[in-house]
């Protein structure tokens, strides 16, 4: 758990709720600084929630992308 790259099941095909964990648990992550950090500067709740859901949303599936190895693939000469 909590793993830069993805993992595969035995048979091959990628491990969704390995990946699905990681990602919920640095989204819940992010949503709770945010909320602190907003809380701190003194955004207002509402907005302060609001922003806050959006960044965990952003992370949430930016830790799939990563995960699943969504990125530029490497050129060989």
């Amino acid at each position: 758990m909590l793993e830069k790259n993805g993992k595969n099941n035995i048979d091959g095909s990628f491990d969704w709720g390995d990946a699905i964990m990681d990602a919920g648990v640095l989204a819940g992550l992010t949503f709770f600084t945010a909320l602190g950090g907003s809380s701190i500067v003194g955004i207002p709740t509402p907005q302060a929630c609001i922003g806050a859901a959006v960044s965990a949303a952003g992370q949430f599936f930016l830790t799939l992308a990563i995960k699943r190895g969504l990125r530029e693939q490497t050129k060989t000469p």
